[in-house]
């Protein structure tokens, strides 16, 4: 199970990288199509479901990446989270699934109140960092399992009571 959550942790860091890949194919496109085929931009734009520009789908994979897959896969973390028996693992998938959650929240508003749009940036940042550190916990319990001088019986990131002992 601990590389069931490494990789579900690596996975979400790939998929936020994808989001901004997406997003700014999209915003790229969209500019390319204003500026080189005069193409604009209204309410009649978004209200036509038959428009098409370069990077539409962009818009599109950042939408369904963001809004289904991410949190998806984070729940996924957070369910597996309870099975690695590795101390810090549930509270790191939990914290991944909270920040998902206001990503999704900060993502909706953002198209009622565009100044909140910086702050879904920035926690998409947290998000990346969160499951990175999530990821090395496991790289680094699995570590600390190896070290325990053929105890099999020691959870990673515990350490047996002999050894608490000692370092206390």
């Amino acid at each position: 199970m601990r590389s069931t959550y490494k990789y579900l942790a690596f996975a979400i860091c790939l998929l936020v990288v994808a989001q901004a890949a997406f997003i700014v194919y999209a915003n790229a496109g969209l500019f390319h199509w204003i500026s080189e085929d005069g193409g604009v931009v209204d309410k009649a734009l978004i209200d036509d479901e038959s428009s098409s520009f370069p990077g539409l789908g962009g818009f599109m994979a950042h939408g369904m990446n963001g809004m289904m897959l991410i949190p998806l896969v984070s729940l996924a973390l957070l369910v597996v989270s309870f099975f690695t028996k590795v101390k810090g693992a549930v509270a790191h998938g939990a914290a991944i699934l909270g920040l998902v959650v206001l990503q999704v929240v900060l993502g909706m508003a953002a198209h009622g109140v565009p100044a909140i749009g910086p702050l879904h940036g920035i926690n998409a940042f947290l998000i990346l960092g969160a499951a990175a550190h999530a990821a090395r916990l496991m790289s680094a319990g699995s570590v600390a399992a190896s070290s325990t001088a053929g105890n099999d019986s020691t959870v990673p990131g515990q350490a047996d009571a002999g050894a608490t002992q000692l370092q206390a």
